[in-house]
């Protein structure tokens, strides 16, 4: 290709990006704040609330357990002088096997309420990027932004309106329906 032809080839090339450019104008773009949503949402707030109520039967196991160890220990350092050498060592070791069955526990619980915890946060991810889809299909966006957005202009972010909408889904006390019509955005 010789260089006369080259340049009218990125002539054409620079003038065809100009002539497309006013259609990057028109385009109708949002922004979601993500963490927000995970935050603020009725749905996000009833996850973690059934969850803590799951795991309250195992946190109060926990807590008759350290309550039994600390009557043990209070026990065998106030008559730990009477007791024979035997006995002391057998309170000894009673108390570290409580211990040992302790922390184990608490492992455990820890190790389930994690997975549980990963499991209902994928389940809320699956319904809020849902929620912002249906939105922004409703509202006719062509380009709908979450992360690693360092500023918009709030006439952009769509936040608001999706927690309106997820609000609006939530099931009410003693009613389960969903309501039907997502919010308008403020300022577009």
């Amino acid at each position: 290709m010789t260089g006369l032809n080259r340049s009218k080839l990125w002539a054409l090339a620079l003038f065809a990006a100009v002539v497309t450019t006013p259609a990057w104008a028109q385009m109708k773009i949002a922004v979601v704040d993500y963490g927000r949503l995970v935050e603020e949402s009725p749905q996000a707030k009833a996850a973690l609330e059934a969850i803590r109520n799951e795991f309250v039967p195992k946190q109060r196991e926990m807590q008759q357990q350290e309550a039994a160890l600390k009557a043990k220990e209070e026990k065998l350092q106030k008559d730990g002088a009477t007791m024979t050498p035997d006995q002391r060592s057998k309170a000894e070791k009673e108390l570290r096997d409580g211990v040992r069955d302790l922390a184990r526990l608490r492992s455990e619980v820890q190790d389930d309420f994690n997975a549980r915890r990963n499991e209902e946060m994928s389940r809320l991810q699956r319904t809020l990027i849902e929620e912002v889809r249906a939105y922004a299909k409703a509202q006719n966006f062509d380009l709908v932004i979450a992360d690693g957005v360092i500023y918009s202009t709030p006439a952009l972010d769509i936040t608001p309106a999706i927690l309106s909408s997820l609000q609006a889904r939530a099931p009410k006390s003693g009613s389960s329906a969903p309501a039907a019509s997502a919010p308008k955005p403020s300022g577009r």
